[in-house]
C-alpha cells in the first residue's frame, strides 16, 4: 500500500510502498507541483525504479522554474538506492 499526502507546513509525506502499481497516484501530486517542496520519506519503507522516475521527472519539471526537491528522512535501504543510482547528485537529501 502507498500513500501520498500534503503535511501542515506543506512538505509531501510519502508512506508505503512505491512501487509501478503506485506510479500514478505518486505522478499526480509529484508532477503537479510548482514550488520547491520537502518530500518526507520517513514512512516510506521501499521505492522502485519507477518510483525514482517520478521524482526524476518531478525534479527536471521544478528545475525548470528554479526549483527543487528537498528529500529528508530516508531509511538507510532507500538512501543506499539513491546513492548507488547516482540521485545523490541530483537531489538535495538530509
Amino acid at each position: 500500500m502507498f500513500e501520498i499526502a500534503t503535511g501542515e507546513n506543506g512538505e509531501i509525506l510519502l508512506s508505503g510502498r512505491l512501487d509501478a502499481s503506485q506510479v500514478e497516484t505518486a505522478r499526480g501530486v509529484l508532477l503537479s507541483l510548482t514550488e520547491s517542496r520537502v518530500v518526507d520519506f520517513s514512512k516510506l519503507e521501499y521505492i522502485a525504479s519507477a518510483g525514482l522516475g517520478i521524482l526524476l521527472a518531478a525534479q527536471k519539471k521544478l528545475s525548470e522554474k528554479g526549483c527543487a526537491l528537498k528529500l529528508v528522512n530516508l531509511n538507510n535501504h532507500i538512501r543506499d538506492v539513491l546513492h548507488f543510482s547516482g540521485f545523490d547528485q541530483v537531489f538535495e537529501i538530509e
